[in-house]
């Protein structure tokens, strides 16, 4: 027993002064280099603003903006100027469950049904099984982006009622809690269970219990409950290489799974409470959840397959409540990211390290801040001889040029079958309106000699169809932003003609919440 407390002594020992080498061989990187790198990548990736904080040991050292808010505008980013942080307000849902945990109102592992009893899942067994953890962890067993359509492209009528009842027609795509697919709507219901069980909204709970203790003034549950609009970004999406200012519409009843819009030195305080387990105020005495909920939140509920990707030697990867997790250099990662039509963010935080790295940008190109964040975080961990910004450039590239590939076939075909007939493509066959069981009526129409496919719900989802090949047709969407043309595929009857339809996005590279595929469209008339 003696030696082998010895031998752990001597491991723990050894380790420790491992870390304290590698922290003296570490040059953290300064104000001036991050705003060169900054500016680069502005340029590199044809993102108009981008704000950068960088949080250490309980300050914020560095919070600056770059760029502009508006490109119409000119009006500059700057540490004050907000952003919608989409998918990282998911730990903030979690963490308003947690408090709830310790207030002793609901259990993590609780059934959903005993607070939203109208909520059910496509199988009855996954229905009564169903917990609050589950809601947070993305092991729902319906696949990726499954019912985002409800609530994305922005605009859709689609209430949270709706959203709600509508779960139960989506289809699984594997068992219940044996694999990792990230699902949004879920944690709408999440935001529910918040509701209920504590009698506010929502929107009031996260602000009233979260925010304002923060001392996060200018942070806003939703973009309609922000005080101020005046220093606010507009989203931006590339066009034929050309940016174009993008509209919001955000839907409210999907504020629990992305709603939250807030900047850097809000946003700071935030991952500086998470870093101390909640904690906040003078000497930390005061507490917004308990050290249980923080661990509870920080721990692997569900396991997501790992690739080892140099030069970070990562081995585990998994989602926590709110919070993906991974081993970075031997460091504990805790990070997430959030995407809206125009916008991106990500928050990446090394506990051990006392490190945060907040990057928020108002163009829909994730590499950006991934250039951003992972030359920040090399600069910590004494990480040498990656060049980011080339890295994510490259992939980005050969990224678009295997989606340009697919699309100039596409091109093709379409015009061949276009020289087919001289009197123009006859869509009489296909005409009439089709029906989903959770997404609703698709009419598709003929005017002045084009045919139009339009979502009754969705209004963003307008386009002309073209021929493809046999019973496929080619929607292109009126919005150009969206880079979600989809592949429309009829299936026809013992008479041969169209009685339903399928779809699925074109390009690898639309937005996994255009779920197209989860569509199966009946005609009706």
């Amino acid at each position: 027993m003696k030696r082998s407390l010895i031998l752990m002594t001597v491991i723990v020992f050894l380790q420790f002064v491992e870390a304290q080498q590698i922290q003296a061989q570490t040059k953290p990187i300064t104000s001036e280099q991050i705003d060169s790198l900054t500016e680069l990548v502005l340029k590199t990736f044809n993102v108009p603003g981008i704000a950068v904080g960088v949080v250490k040991d309980g300050k914020l050292i560095h919070a600056k903006g770059y760029g502009v808010a508006n490109i119409n505008t000119g009006k500059k980013v700057d540490e004050n100027t907000l952003f919608g942080v989409a998918s990282n307000s998911k730990a903030m849902t979690a963490a308003a469950l947690g408090i709830l945990v310790d207030e002793g109102k609901i259990k993590w592992d609780d059934k959903v049904t005993d607070y939203v009893p109208e909520f059910k899942m496509y199988d009855p067994y996954v229905t009564d099984a169903f917990t609050i953890r589950d809601l947070l962890t993305h092991r729902s067993g319906l696949g990726l982006g499954a019912g985002d359509l409800m609530m994305f492209p922005d605009g859709s009528d689609f209430n949270k009622k709706d959203i709600i009842h509508n779960l139960r027609y989506l289809k699984p795509v594997s068992a219940f809690r044996t694999k990792y697919d990230y699902d949004n709507n879920l944690y709408i219901v999440a935001g529910e269970v918040v509701a209920r069980a504590s009698g506010k909204s929502w929107e009031d709970f996260v602000e009233q219990r979260i925010m304002r203790p923060l001392g996060m003034k200018a942070t806003a549950a939703s973009l309609y409950r922000l005080k101020d609009r005046s220093n606010s970004i507009r989203p931006h999406a590339p066009v034929d290489g050309k940016l174009q200012v993008l509209d919001i519409d955000w839907s409210e009843s999907a504020n629990a799974a992305g709603g939250i819009w807030s900047n850097i030195t809000d946003w700071s305080k935030w991952v500086i409470a998470q870093m101390n387990h909640g904690k906040y105020g003078d000497s930390l005495k005061q507490q917004i959840f308990s050290d249980d909920v923080h661990e509870e939140t920080w721990s692997a509920q569900t396991i997501i397959s790992a690739r080892a990707m140099a030069p970070y030697n990562t081995h585990f990867s998994a989602y926590g409540l709110g919070w993906f997790l991974s081993d970075v250099k031997g460091y504990k990662q805790v990070t997430h990211t959030g995407g809206l039509a125009g916008i991106v963010t990500q928050v990446v935080m090394f506990p051990e390290l006392n490190l945060g790295i907040l990057v928020f940008t108002n163009q829909q190109v994730g590499a950006a801040f991934s250039a951003i964040s992972y030359t920040i975080k090399d600069s910590y961990l004494g990480v040498v001889g990656f060049d980011w910004v080339k890295i994510m450039h490259d992939r980005v590239a050969k990224g678009e040029a295997e989606a340009k590939n697919i699309n100039d076939e596409v091109d093709q075909s379409i015009k061949k079958e276009q020289a087919k007939t001289t009197g123009g493509f006859n869509a009489t066959p296909y005409m009439g309106t089709y029906k989903d069981t959770w997404f609703g009526e698709i009419d598709i129409t003929s005017n002045n000699g084009r045919t139009w496919l339009t979502s009754k719900r969705s209004p963003k989802l307008k386009g002309e169809l073209f021929p493809y090949k046999g019973n496929t047709l080619i929607v292109r969407w009126n919005d150009r932003t969206m880079d979600a043309d989809a592949y429309v595929m009829f299936t026809t009857d013992m008479d041969g003609k169209p009685s339903g339809m399928t779809m699925k996005a074109i390009s690898p590279l639309t937005d996994f919440s255009f779920d197209f595929q989860d569509l199966d469209l009946k005609k009706i008339k």
